[in-house]
């Protein structure tokens, strides 16, 4: 089975900042580390490795520092991987990134599944994998908390939609975003790391790929980000209560009335 797990390079904390004038996250120069849904995406490639054979490969898109979070993915395991850099993608919406990320897949050729985090921390869309499904034509589960059985044909995945199951059965190749109650990824080893270095690691531009491109980069980004702004701070006042219920109650529906609450 020959499995490609796209993972993504988010910020490392809080201090982020936006270009004035794209209103873009500035991912340059910014350290960053592996999504940790991606973290459960190649845990599970992994261990679907284990029992069916095949190859597990990393793809990313991002700047060239991406190549620290893609060598994180190889010392857990994974065989080989691929960093899509180039100015041409910079700006990219999730619509022209599902593109890119399909372009390359179709390039790694003969993939049998392709899995997601169920989404990006930095973002919170869970786009970008449908998108990609769509761009090949492939069928797609979403939000997969198990994955019950697998074969050279099909995956059966159970999909946990917060108020019900469902058990899915996918006709390979196909393409599944997985939730962080899959599994526990495992820790990368001192020996592992040091063999991660020795693992194929690749870097493809816009010129590698059969690209239109109208549909990469800014161009090719729809989505539009009209304003950004902090949030204006709340001055929070602490309001104690009666001891006896009925009388906190009663207080608590006052206050709430004051407000405009209720």
């Amino acid at each position: 089975m020959k499995i490609v797990v796209c993972i993504k390079q988010v910020p490392d904390n809080n201090n982020v900042k936006f270009d004035p004038h794209t209103h873009n996250l500035v991912r340059t120069n910014v350290a960053g580390r592996m999504n940790p849904f991606d973290q459960n995406a190649i845990e599970a490639a992994l261990d679907l490795r284990e029992a069916n054979g095949g190859d597990v490969i990393l793809l990313s898109m991002g700047p060239d520092s991406t190549v620290e979070t893609l060598r994180d993915g190889l010392a857990m395991g994974a065989d080989e991987a691929y960093l899509l850099s180039s100015r041409a993608f910079a700006g990219s919406d999730t619509l022209a990134t599902g593109y890119i990320l399909a372009q390359a897949i179709q390039k790694i050729g003969a993939v049998d599944l392709i899995l997601f985090g169920r989404q990006a921390v930095d973002a919170d869309t869970g786009q970008v994998g449908p998108i990609v499904a769509e761009e090949l034509t492939l069928p797609q589960a979403t939000f997969v908390t198990k994955i019950a059985s697998s074969d050279a044909q099909h995956v059966t995945v159970i999909r946990d939609l917060d108020q019900a199951l469902q058990t899915v059965e996918l006709t390979l190749p196909a393409v599944a975003t997985v939730r962080g109650e899959l599994n526990q990824p495992r820790y990368e080893t001192p020996i592992n790391i040091q063999n991660s270095f020795k693992k194929p690691l690749t870097t493809w531009n816009e010129k590698d790929l059969v690209l239109d491109q109208q549909r990469i980069g800014q161009a090719g980004s729809p989505t539009i980000v009209r304003k950004i702004y902090a949030p204006e701070p709340v001055n929070r006042q602490a309001v104690a209560l009666p001891e006896d219920p009925d009388r906190a109650a009663s207080e608590l529906l006052k206050i709430l009335q004051a407000n405009g609450l209720i």
